[in-house]
């Protein structure tokens, strides 16, 4: 005979059990969920962090306008090379054009000598190289088989230089690649950090960035220092000109820069040409120490100079910080990293 007997039911002790234990299990997985890192990290310690990666990324900015300046001038020495290749194929036809008059000369004049023969051979330095027919030959015709010699050598010169040249552009694009590569994975780790912070702490840093850098002159005690020169005020005058446009890499203007952008544009205002990295800028001009800055030098930090910009007077300089800012006013002394000299165009 079956048996209907009802199931037993859980006592209401044990029921109290799983669903306190079930409660405790929800709110352990909201605590692991909610645990960003700003819980395990303070606001100063997440802003150090994210500076750090800032300052990596403009580091492999400026490594990557190197390479980006490397590459556009191997591109214009070969588009140079490969066009002088190309004249002095057409030479070297003419060359051989002439030989070949000589050599139908002598043919409508009895047939065509053995050594002029030779004049049309696709190897004339094997020729050259058999003193005894040289003496078959007169000295307008060692002349132009020279030529064609000289223009040959030449060429094979030019050809294995482009060749060179284009090997080295190879590189410089994989560098190229490899550079911003690296500026993308610094800023979204930085951005990745920064989005742990609560809302309350990303208006707090907020304002200590706003205290840090100002966008506007009528915010800025510039004192009363003067311009190094005329051509240093025009500088800065254009620099200033661009308050506010928004820092981006490789930006050289008008509507965005990086640090090293914004200098080259500024002097090219003024018609003073200088290199286009930090780098290659730091080494122009005349050093400066801190107490000789005029305004309109140019003013390098950290140990490898990777950052520059104008000495605005006061203690402030004008430049392009880094992503996520804008071209402003800041204190030499808030920068991140020491001044290293000023330089005068």
């Amino acid at each position: 005979m079956t048996s209907h007997r009802r199931p037993k039911q859980p006592s209401r002790t044990r029921v109290t059990v799983l669903t306190t234990a079930a409660a405790a299990a929800v709110a352990l997985s909201a605590n692991s969920a909610d645990a960003t890192p700003s819980q395990r990290l303070g606001k100063d310690e997440v802003k150090a962090k994210a500076d750090k990666l800032y300052e990596q990324a403009e580091q492999a900015t400026e490594k990557y306008n190197a390479a980006n300046e490397k590459q556009r001038k191997l591109q214009k020495d070969i588009s140079a090379i490969q066009d002088s290749v190309a004249r002095g194929q057409q030479e070297l036809n003419a060359l051989r054009e002439g030989l070949g008059s000589l050599a139908t000369a002598q043919y409508r004049s009895g047939g065509i000598d053995p050594s002029v023969q030779l004049l049309l051979s696709s190897d004339p330095a094997d020729f050259l190289a058999r003193a005894s027919t040289l003496d078959q030959l007169s000295s307008q015709q060692v002349d132009a088989l020279k030529k064609v010699q000289d223009k040959q050598r030449e060429l094979a010169q030019q050809r294995a230089e482009a060749t060179e040249k284009l090997e080295d552009l190879t590189t410089s694009r994989t560098e190229l690649g490899n550079r911003k590569k690296e500026i993308q994975n610094r800023l979204a780790e930085a951005q990745k950090l920064l989005n742990t912070l609560t809302a309350k702490e990303k208006a707090a840093l907020a304002a200590e960035q706003q205290r840090a850098g100002h966008a506007s002159a009528e915010r800025v005690n510039l004192g009363h220092d003067t311009p190094a020169s005329g051509r240093a005020g025009a500088a800065f005058s254009a620099a200033q000109s661009q308050l506010g446009k928004p820092y981006v890499r490789g930006g050289t203007g008008p509507s965005s820069y990086d640090c090293s952008g914004l200098t080259s544009w500024a002097y090219a205002q003024a018609d003073v040409s200088i290199p286009r990295t930090s780098e290659a800028q730091s080494g122009i001009g005349t050093r400066l120490t801190r107490s000789q800055l005029q305004v309109g030098d140019l003013v390098f930090f950290f140990n490898d100079l990777h950052h520059v910009g104008l000495y605005a007077g006061n203690g402030q300089i004008l430049h392009a910080p880094r992503s996520g800012t804008v071209v402003r006013y800041e204190s030499m002394d808030t920068i991140g990293g020491p001044f290293m000299f000023g330089v005068r165009v």
